[in-house]
C-alpha cells in the first residue's frame, strides 16, 4: 500500500451506483472541486433563472427579515471600510506632532489622537453589533427555509405513487431530502451575505481609494488583470486533475461501499486480494490526481501575493513622491495600502460565491423537481364507509402496466366471496404479486375496476382501504427497535398481552423467549441478529395483530423450514376463518384447500377453480402440480 508505483495501471472504469455518483459530483454539497472554488466539481443547474425565481418565491415570506439583513450587512461593511480613512487622521496628527516637536512646537496633540481612536472603537463596535444581528437573523431564515423544505418533502414522499420509487433509487431520494436540502439551507445564507458584503466592499474601497488619489488607484488596478490571467492559467492546467480527483473519489467510495455491503460474498469466494488490488488501483489514481490538483491550487495564492507586493511597491513609491510634493499625507498612504490589501479578497470571494450559488441553485433545482413530481390521484370527495364491509372482492376486466405502453395484466376477471380463500399461482413473473398490489391500491389500474362489496376501491380513502387489509410480503421489513415494537407496528394501541397472543398464533412466542431480553430485545439495523425465517414469522404476527378483514400472504412461508411452515399453516387456518384471504404461493401443495385458485400466466388468468377441479381439467395447473410433485 505504501509503494505508490506498484499499481500504476488504472483499472477499467465501471458505472457507479447512481446515489454514490451524485454524492461525489456535488449534488450532496456545494462542490468547490477546483482551486479557490473556481475549478471543476461544480454542479450547474439546468435552468438557473427559473429555479432562482422559485427559490426567491419560497423566500418571499421572509422578505422583511431579508431586507433587514441587506441593510445591516451594508451598514456593517460601510463602517468597516471607513475605518482606515479615519485612522489616517490619527496618523496625520502623530506625524504633524512629531514634525512640530522637531521644529520646537508643542508636539503631538494626544487629545486629538484619542478622539480619533474613540471614533474608531465606536465605529468597529457598531459594525460588530451589526454583524451579530446579521448572523442571528440569517441563521433563523436559513433554518426556517430548511425546516419548511424538509417538511414539504416529507409530506411529498407520502403523496408519491409507487412507480416513482420504481424508477428512482432510495439513495437518490435520500440525497434530495437530506443532502440537497442541507446545501440549499446552509449555502443560501452564506451566499446572500457574502454577495452583499463583497459587492459593498469592492465599491466602497474603490470610492475611498479614488478619494485619496486617483493616480495611485489606477496604478493599483493594473495588478488586477495580471492576477486574473495567472488564476485562469492555473485553473486551465489544474481543472483536469480536479475533475479526475472527483471522479476517482466516487470510484473509491463506491468500491468500498460495495465490498463492505457484500463482504460475506467476497470472503466466500476468496476475492479479498482482487478487492484490495482494485481498491489500490483506484486509490493510486486518486492520490496522483489529488496531489497535482492541490499543488496547482496552492500556487495561486503565492503568485497573487507576488503580484500584489509588486503593486504595493509601485503604490508606495508613487505615494512617497506625492507626499513629498504635498499632494497627499502619510496617513493617506497608510490607509491606501490598507485598502489595497483588502481589495483582492472580495474579488476572489465573488468568484467563489458564483460557484457556490451555482451549486446552491442546482441543489434547489433537484429539490423543486422532487416537489413537482406527479402525485397520487386525489381521494374521493365522498368516500364510502368501511364500517360494515364484509370482504366480497371482484376484479372486472382489469388491465394494468407499470409502463402504460407495456401491459402486465390484461382483462383480469375474478370473484372472491367474503370469507373465501383465494390462491394465486403461476410461474415467476406472471403477474401474481401485481394482482394484490392493485387490490392494495399501491398502483392504479389502467382500465377496468376492482370492487369490495360492490364499491370501487377508488371510492374508499387509501387509509381506510389499507386499514381493512393486511399484507405479509416475501421480503420482510423490520426497523430498529424491540421485537415488541416491531410486532405492535400492526396496531399501535395493542396491549402487551395482545402482542404476545398474536406472536403465539404466529409461532413467534416460543423462539422469542429464548432470545436475550425476550420481547424487549433490540433488533439492529438490518435485523441480522435473528434469522430470515424468524423475521418472516414476526411479520406474520404483525398481520395477525392488525386483525384485518382481508388478508394477503405473498409467499409468506418461503423462508421457513417445512416443520415451521406446517405450524404456520395450522395457525393460518384459524386466522383466515371468516376473512377473505389471498395467498400467493409457488409450492402448490400448500394451497390445495383454497376455495378458489387463480392460475396466472403472462399477465392473464388462464384457469380458475378448486384444486380438484383444476387437476381434473388436466391443463396448465395440473402440469405445474405434476412437475412439482415429480421434482419432490
Amino acid at each position: 500500500m505504501s509503494d505508490k508505483t506498484s499499481h500504476t495501471q488504472s483499472p477499467p472504469k465501471k458505472e457507479l451506483p447512481k446515489a454514490t455518483a451524485n454524492r461525489q459530483t456535488g449534488h450532496g454539497g456545494p462542490g468547490g472541486g477546483g482551486p479557490l472554488g473556481l475549478g471543476a466539481g461544480i454542479v450547474k443547474p439546468k435552468d438557473f433563472k427559473g429555479t432562482m425565481k422559485k427559490l426567491l418565491h419560497f423566500l418571499a415570506p421572509h422578505k422583511i427579515q431579508l431586507i433587514t439583513v441587506v441593510l445591516i450587512t451594508i451598514g456593517s461593511t460601510v463602517f468597516t471600510i471607513v475605518g482606515p480613512k479615519i485612522l489616517a487622521s490619527a496618523t496625520d496628527e502623530i506625524v504633524a506632532g512629531i514634525t512640530s516637536k522637531l521644529a520646537g512646537g508643542p508636539g503631538i496633540d494626544f487629545n486629538a489622537v484619542l478622539s480619533v481612536i474613540y471614533q474608531l472603537l465606536i465605529l468597529y463596535a457598531v459594525a460588530s453589533v451589526f454583524m451579530f444581528f446579521e448572523s442571528f437573523i440569517m441563521a433563523g431564515i436559513t433554518q426556517r427555509v430548511t425546516f419548511n423544505l424538509r417538511s414539504r418533502m416529507a409530506g411529498k414522499i407520502n403523496k408519491l405513487p409507487l412507480n416513482y420509487f420504481d424508477k428512482n433509487t432510495h439513495g437518490e431520494v435520500l440525497s434530495r431530502v437530506v443532502n440537497d436540502v442541507d446545501t440549499v439551507g446552509q449555502s443560501l445564507g452564506q451566499s446572500l451575505t457574502q454577495v452583499i458584503t463583497s459587492v459593498t466592499t469592492v465599491i466602497g474601497i474603490l470610492i475611498m481609494m479614488f478619494s485619496i488619489s486617483p493616480l495611485m488607484t489606477l496604478v493599483a488596478l493594473v495588478t488586477i488583470p495580471l492576477s486574473t490571467v495567472v488564476v485562469m492559467i492555473v485553473i486551465r492546467f489544474s481543472q483536469k486533475y480536479f475533475k479526475r480527483q472527483q471522479e476517482y473519489l466516487g470510484y473509491v467510495n463506491g468500491q468500498v461501499e460495495e465490498i463492505y455491503g457484500g463482504h460475506i460474498v467476497v470472503k466466500a469466494f476468496c476475492a479479498e486480494e482482487k478487492a484490495v488490488n482494485e481498491f489500490n488501483g483506484y486509490n493510486d489514481t486518486l492520490y496522483e490526481s489529488a496531489w497535482k490538483s492541490q499543488f496547482l491550487s496552492g500556487v495561486i495564492m503565492p503568485a497573487m501575493n507576488l503580484i500584489g507586493n509588486i503593486g504595493y511597491v509601485g503604490v508606495s513609491v508613487l505615494g512617497g513622491i506625492l507626499a513629498g510634493n504635498g499632494v497627499i499625507t502619510v496617513g493617506d498612504i497608510l490607509s491606501f495600502i490598507t485598502y489595497i490589501r483588502r481589495f483582492n479578497q472580495p474579488i476572489m470571494q465573488l468568484g467563489q460565491i458564483s460557484n457556490l450559488l451555482q451549486s446552491t441553485v442546482a441543489a434547489a433545482e433537484r429539490v423543486f423537481e422532487f416537489l413537482d413530481e406527479e402525485e397520487l390521484l386525489p381521494e374521493c370527495a365522498n368516500p364510502v364507509s368501511v364500517k360494515d364491509v364484509k370482504g366480497d372482492v371482484r376484479f372486472n376486466d382489469v388491465t394494468f402496466g407499470y409502463d402504460p405502453e407495456t401491459v402486465v395484466l390484461k382483462n383480469i376477471n375474478a370473484e372472491i366471496k367474503a370469507g373465501q380463500t383465494c390462491a394465486i399461482v403461476g410461474p415467476t413473473g406472471g403477474g401474481k404479486t401485481t394482482v394484490v398490489k392493485l387490490l392494495m391500491r399501491f398502483y392504479e389500474v389502467n382500465s377496468g375496476s376492482i370492487t369490495i362489496d360492490g364499491h370501487d376501491i377508488r371510492d374508499f380513502t387509501r387509509e381506510d382501504l389499507r386499514d381493512m387489509l393486511a399484507m405479509v410480503l416475501q421480503d420482510t421489513w423490520l426497523f430498529n427497535g424491540t421485537i415488541m415494537e416491531n410486532i405492535r407496528y400492526g396496531r399501535d394501541d395493542a396491549t402487551d398481552d395482545e402482542v404476545k397472543a398474536a406472536a403465539d398464533a404466529a409461532r413467534v412466542d416460543h423462539f422469542v423467549k429464548t432470545l436475550p431480553g425476550g420481547y424487549e430485545m433490540e433488533l439492529n439495523e438490518e435485523a441480522s441478529n435473528i434469522s430470515q425465517g424468524q423475521k418472516q414469522l414476526m411479520t406474520i404476527a404483525r398481520a395477525i395483530l392488525s386483525d384485518p378483514r382481508i388478508l394477503i400472504l405473498d409467499e409468506a412461508t418461503s423462508s421457513v423450514d417445512t416443520r415451521t411452515e406446517a405450524l404456520i399453516q395450522e395457525a393460518m387456518v384459524n386466522l383466515m376463518a371468516g376473512r377473505t384471504s389471498f395467498i400467493i404461493a409457488h409450492r402448490l401443495s400448500t394451497i390445495r384447500s383454497a376455495d378458489i385458485i387463480l392460475v396466472v400466466n403472462e399477465g392473464a388468468i388462464v384457469e380458475q377453480g378448486t384444486h380438484d377441479e383444476l387437476l381434473a381439467r388436466d391443463g396448465f395447473y395440473a402440469e405445474l402440480y405434476r412437475s412439482q410433485f415429480e421434482a419432490a
